[in-house]
This record gives structure tokens, sequence and C-alpha cells, in this order.
């Protein structure tokens, strides 16, 4: 018989992972629209330019996760201190 553990997931681990998941998109078209100015063929339109903005939105979502988590910790560890 396996001994596994089934950890509850935390506050702000399904921000964290969507915020990865964001930020690989917005990386991925920003790799997408600089690759004709180094193959000298036509820009992409502006519409991809700003796909790739989403790699900033992408590091304040889990940021914003990271956030959570940490004032999660904390008020445990308040809570067991006092209590």
């Amino acid at each position: 018989m396996s001994d596994t553990t089934q950890q509850t997931p935390a506050p702000g681990d399904r921000l964290v992972k969507t915020g990865g998941i964001v930020f690989i998109i917005g990386a991925l078209a920003t790799l997408v629209t600089v690759a004709p100015l180094f193959l000298g063929s036509d820009p992409f339109p502006t519409a991809a330019y700003l796909v790739s903005m989403l790699m900033g939105v992408g590091f304040l979502v889990a940021g914003a996760g990271l956030v959570r988590q940490i004032a999660a910790q904390r008020r445990e560890t308040r809570a067991a201190v006092e209590g």
C-alpha cells in the first residue's frame, strides 16, 4: 500500500499556475513577433504585439498569487502563536 498524502491547495496556487501559463503564452508571442525582424520579412500587425504583453500580465497574476499565499501563511502562523 502506498503512503501518499493529498495536500490541499494553498489560497494562491491557482493564481500562480494561471500566471505561469499566461506568461509562457506571452513569451512565445514575443518570440514569434521578434522573429520577422531577424528573418527580414514583414512585421506582424499590432495585435500580435499586444498578445506579447501577456508576458507582463502573467508575471503580475503569479505575483498576486504569491502575495496571497504569503498572507495566508502569516494568518496561520499568527493563529498558531496566539491560540
